[in-house]
């Protein structure tokens, strides 16, 4: 059993990673800004306010765990902008802080980065609307700077091409920077398996200081 805190609880992802520690048993701190939105209620879950973007209040929700998840979102393109990169950076900042007791950060992470077949980029996709660009290109600054990270235990998680609300079938399949396809080159994940595959890093860390991503 892990000690989490979680970022982004209230989030598509965050409300399923926070379904799926709870259901194999772990120990959740959810971390949000206002408890009264958080209508999930367990045994194992403890809900405090806190701030992403602040480290100090990341060092003050990461004390004591093993573990500290970030499913924090922005909204809309500039949302993301403003918030993804930011929390990454807050995140390190704040774990830094608790030297050698810190415990490993996964974040979520987003799919425009991920190569595809043809050896481009899923962002480099034609058409894309510019709030999605806003929203690839602001995960992919994170990783950027993850990237640049060595004194912090850190694990980016994306997406399949597409993710949403669907089925949780336990089943998915992993890659590192190139997008996962099915033999129709498709890539696609629901959220319920998305937060498996996040949970299962939890219990046995594969990917420590490097991206990787599912997909069904």
């Amino acid at each position: 059993m892990a000690k989490i805190a979680l970022f982004g609880a209230n989030g598509t992802i965050g409300s399923r990673v926070l379904r799926e520690a709870l259901d194999r048993g772990h120990q959740v701190t959810a971390v949000v800004r206002d408890p009264a939105k958080l209508t999930e209620r367990h045994a194992n879950l403890t809900v405090t306010t806190g701030d992403v973007l602040d480290p100090q209040s990341v060092a003050a929700a990461a004390q004591g765990q093993d573990v500290v998840v970030s499913a924090v979102g922005g909204g809309d393109g500039p949302g993301h902008v403003a918030t993804i990169k930011p929390a990454a950076e807050s995140l390190v900042a704040g774990l830094r802080t608790l030297g050698d007791a810190a415990p490993r950060l996964i974040a979520v992470g987003g799919a425009g980065s991920l190569r595809t077949p043809d050896g481009k980029q899923v962002w480099d996709a034609e058409g894309l609307p510019e709030f999605l660009l806003q929203i690839m290109h602001a995960h992919g600054d994170a990783l950027d700077f993850y990237r640049t990270v060595t004194d912090v235990r850190w694990t980016n998680l994306s997406p399949a091409g597409l993710i949403e609300p669907g089925e949780r079938t336990g089943a998915y399949r992993t890659g590192l920077d190139d997008l996962v396809v099915d033999e129709n080159g498709k890539s696609r994940i629901s959220v319920e398996d998305y937060a498996v595959a996040l949970v299962d890093e939890i219990e046995k860390p594969r990917h420590i200081g490097e991206r990787f991503t599912v997909a069904d």
